[in-house]
């Protein structure tokens, strides 16, 4: 993200950097050319500092990210946003009344490809669409990652589970509920560790999610439309060199869309910039945290409701 930052001239000045470290903070700001602060509160509280990019886990977001508001800085945080739409909520109403911009670190949202394919909709080259499926996975992480550790926001749900579900809501907005969901829980450890859900619309719109820790690595979302589909391969993690491809199969035959690269960290913060500015653009991501943090409580709810019935069918086997 600081590379990033620096690349919006601008838009952004960097200032500092902080950590609990002392050493730590030392070493990272020397190899950006900015101050060294220890300790959050401290960073927090300069007042030559307007925004903050917040990169803590999300178990932590509502001391840290709380604070920031109340000394009336703009926040990026990563995702997610918070540990649950109570949280989400709470924050929202903060930042409404200090007048400051809140986002989520979606970044793959603001990659030229997302807009193509919004295009492409708008067009309707795929014909009405029918379904829309998203998955992000990845082989198992080091045991000590603190992703595993719920107690700090982590879990599949918090972390990989939002990529799938921002792609519904980035297409499709909040016009899709989450009907049923299902989490795998490691009977060790207890955390979350892949799982899947499905939303739908009322009206025939379904899309179905799914999201692990453990899987085969999958970064992709595919959109089924009554004249042809598209598939996006890389759909999330696209790197500011690398150019992803769209795969179009329709009446005429396959269409591979080479896409240019594109450096979505870079569009993410200009994004940022206009939302601080701009206080519809502000509203708008408002509503974005609320819908996503919402999508989340009732994927978590829903797979908690599924369980006793796991269980009790196992029992009767």
């Amino acid at each position: 993200m600081i590379p990033a930052i620096l690349a919006c001239t601008d838009a952004f000045e960097l200032v500092a950097v902080a950590s609990r470290s002392a050493a730590t903070a030392r070493d990272f700001a020397g190899r950006f050319g900015c101050d060294a602060v220890t300790g959050y509160d401290a960073i927090i509280a300069r007042p030559d500092i307007d925004a903050l990019y917040v990169p803590l886990p999300t178990g932590l977001h509502e001391k840290w990210v709380g604070k920031a508001i109340t000394a009336g800085k703009h926040v990026y945080a990563e995702k997610s946003f918070a540990s649950n739409a109570e949280q989400t909520a709470s924050l929202v109403r903060a930042a409404v009344a200090q007048g400051v911009a809140l986002m989520e670190g979606f970044m793959f949202q603001y990659h030229r490809q997302q807009l193509l394919v919004q295009e492409m909709l708008k067009r309707q080259e795929l014909g009405a669409i029918r379904h829309f499926h998203a998955c992000f996975g990845f082989p198992p992480l080091p045991a000590g990652d603190f992703r595993y550790d719920e107690s700090l926001g982590g879990g599949v749900l918090m972390d990989a589970a939002g990529y799938p579900l921002r792609a519904v809501q980035f297409f499709f907005g909040d016009t899709l509920t989450v009907r049923c969901a299902t989490l795998f829980r490691d009977p060790e450890r207890g955390n979350s560790l892949w799982g899947s859900a499905f939303l739908s619309d009322g009206q025939g719109l379904g899309a179905s999610i799914a999201f692990g820790f453990d899987n085969a690595y999958q970064c992709r979302y595919e959109i089924w439309g009554a004249r042809a589909k598209l598939i996006a391969e890389r759909a999330y993690t696209a790197g500011p060199t690398f150019s992803p491809q769209l795969i179009v199969d329709g009446p005429a035959g396959r269409q591979v869309i080479d896409v240019a690269p594109d450096n979505h960290f870079v569009g993410a913060m200009l994004e940022f910039r206009h939302a601080i500015l701009n206080e519809e653009k502000r509203n708008s991501h408002y509503a974005q945290l609320m819908s996503q943090s919402r999508a989340l409580d009732d994927i978590r709810l829903l797979a908690q409701a599924a369980a006793p019935v796991r269980a009790a069918q196992e029992q009767a086997r």
